[in-house]
């Protein structure tokens, strides 16, 4: 048999998870396979219904290797560690100790002195990705594998852990309805760093059979090449790039020879045509190897403007100033639905003669920001991307004032999940967390013609003219009689009349009083919302002053609310009832959030103790 003009490769997972699996039919698909020319396995430790058979698809392939009849040297197995099946669960576990032990149970398993090709399955989001690689690069330097492969990554994770070992392969998923690795820039990437890149799930998974079999060009061009529609879907992948190399999982002796005559497929001009007419993914690679990309001095007058940034990073405020200079502004906020709805929106406005479009929203991947780029270059507009650095802290003030804005409150958990159906801005702080994780920094081998950083400036609303002393009540103000962590009832208060005496000179003096605190007991059912304004009337009454106070009843763990501390939202509730002017306020505090915390609302801090030792002087 003539062998395929390109590597051909299977992936085996489904040969060990599938329910209805069969070792001896197994067997026969791996024989089949290598029979037709299939030289690349790719298999892992987690590969397995559960921990008590890690390692189950390597000692199958051990076993078919050994009882082939072909020349087994000219096959390679390539497997992963990273990945764990506590009770068929699929977890990751990036740790050093946990690679090594993963390997050297794969080498057993394997029945191999060395790995050909050692991956890691996933990045661990425990563990910092330069931890995992250096534990890869450990165990190729003992001789224990040939190569590292890194699976499930994006374009700066290669990029990081190349600056720390040699990579030699990189596996994504990537089919004909699934372009994101194309957007993100990872197939490029690979293909500019002369990387192989495995493919899994090419066929799009059993769920897209059916879609396969129907599919009009797919069936079209097959019966030109005496094929089927399948073994072209995975010619397609081929011809994306030369680094692509497809892993069909086959279960059956069919579709394993099928899956080795589709690499010796060919197509032709017009075939690309074709299937660029009728695949995103297609068209997408074509836009990024093809002369069609803008640069700075080609293309339409005008520009699309894309604005990325943190949730709460001032975006929408940028946006308006270009929208004043004759911009046509393209956003969630007004369009609603998802980023990838907007496309469509997009595409309508530049083909309807807009050249000057602004879209505005988080745009934390290549491949959300891939996908608009694609558009605009479709119609020949260059794109630049304006990104606003914003800090964490800066957007988290944005983003409570915008909330206190729209609702004259502080949304509870439960209001921002009823608010957000509606309302794109109505997000938890976790959001802010997530966009910081998963940001991946734009550059300008995405398709940018400029990149400009936006830092963030504040505006003072000049309104805002008041002064404030804020202080944290719980421990410095009051304390429970009882000893417990805050005061059960308006008994269990205890007072300092010293420090009420200090706050009572900056309200004589025009200042505004105002205290928070932290009751989760509400959230816990150990106390009520009376209850609590009966405990902070008996404070009143002790200090002698007319404090204002303000609480998080929310629990405590991650957070779901704007109002606990060190999140400013109380503090910018304050803010904008009482017009407040932050340079002018005080914050008083006594744990290590609170810096953190009047840093956030511009306040000037003053540790307690301090303050109320030296009486509040100022």
């Amino acid at each position: 048999m003539k062998p395929p003009a390109r590597p051909a490769a299977i992936g085996c997972m489904r040969l060990s998870t599938a329910p209805d699996r069969d070792e001896a039919r197994a067997i026969q698909v791996l024989h089949a396979a290598l029979d037709a020319g299939v030289t690349l396995l790719d298999t892992a430790s987690a590969y397995c219904l559960d921990d008590a058979e890690t390692g189950h698809n390597e000692r199958l392939i051990a076993r078919a290797v050994t009882a082939w009849n072909g020349d087994s040297s000219r096959v390679r197995v390539a497997t992963k560690g990273g990945l764990t099946r506590p009770d068929g669960r699929w977890q990751p576990d990036g740790r050093a100790r946990a690679l090594a032990a993963a390997c050297e149970a794969s080498l057993r398993a394997l029945n191999v002195q060395r790995i050909a090709l050692y991956q890691l399955h996933v990045v661990d989001p425990r563990v910092a990705l330069a931890t995992s690689v250096r534990a890869l690069d450990a165990l190729k330097k003992r001789g224990l594998i040939a190569s590292i492969g890194l699976c499930n990554v994006t374009v700066g994770q290669i990029a990081e852990a190349r600056r720390i070992a040699d990579i030699e392969a990189v596996q994504v998923e990537l089919s004909l309805w699934n372009d994101a690795n194309v957007l993100s820039g990872v197939v490029q990437y690979c293909e500019t760093h002369d990387l192989p890149l495995l493919a899994y799930r090419p066929l799009g998974g059993p769920e897209h059979r059916k879609r396969i079999e129907s599919d009009p060009v797919l069936t079209s061009i097959a019966e030109e090449h005496g094929a089927t529609p399948f073994e072209i879907a995975l010619a397609a992948l081929f011809d994306l790039s030369p680094s692509v190399v497809p892993i069909p999982g086959p279960t059956r002796v069919e579709t394993a020879r099928s899956a080795a005559r589709a690499a010796g497929i060919v197509l032709t001009d017009q075939d690309r045509l074709r299937l660029r007419e009728r695949f995103a993914v297609c068209r997408a690679m074509a836009a990024r190897t093809s002369s069609v990309a803008v640069t700075a001095s080609a293309g339409r007058d005008g520009e699309v403007v894309l604005m990325m940034g943190l949730p709460g990073a001032g975006k929408s405020t940028l946006a308006s100033t270009l929208v004043d200079s004759g911009y046509l502004r393209v956003n969630r906020d007004e369009e609603g639905g998802s980023l990838s709805g907007l496309l469509p929106v997009l595409d309508r406005a530049i083909a309807s003669g807009s050249s000057r479009i602004v879209v505005d929203n988080t745009y934390v991947s290549r491949k959300a920001r891939g996908a608009v780029i694609d558009v605009a270059r479709r119609h020949g507009l260059p794109v630049r991307c304006l990104w606003m650095s914003t800090s964490l802290e800066d957007a988290q003030v944005n983003a409570a004032s915008r909330l206190v804005s729209r609702y004259g409150h502080l949304p509870g958990p439960a209001g921002l999940r009823r608010a957000s159906r509606e309302d794109v801005a109505a997000f938890p702080p976790t959001v802010q967390f997530r966009y910081q994780r998963e940001l991946e920094p734009p550059d300008t081998d995405e398709g940018f013609v400029r990149i400009d950083v936006v830092p963030f400036e504040r505006r003072r609303d000049p309104s805002f003219v008041n002064r404030a002393v804020m202080v944290w009540c719980d421990g410095i103000l009051q304390t429970s009689r009882s000893g417990a962590r805050t005061p059960r009832d308006p008994d269990d208060v205890v007072a300092d009349r010293e420090r009420g005496a200090c706050l009572r000179r900056y309200e004589d003096e025009g200042w505004k009083v105002l205290g928070l605190s932290w009751l989760p007991e509400i959230e816990g059912n150990q106390m009520t919302a009376e209850g609590a304004g009966a405990i902070f009337d008996r404070l009143r009454a002790l200090l002698g002053v007319g404090i204002e106070i303000e609480y998080c009843p929310h629990a405590a763990g991650p957070p779901a609310c704007w109002c606990r501390k060190p999140l400013p939202g109380l503090g910018v509730v304050f803010q904008q009832r009482h017009r407040l002017d932050a340079a002018q306020c005080l914050y008083v505090g006594a744990g290590p959030q609170d810096p953190g915390f009047a840093r956030r609302l511009g306040f000037n801090y003053r540790d307690a103790a301090e303050f109320f030792s030296s009486r509040g002087v100022r």
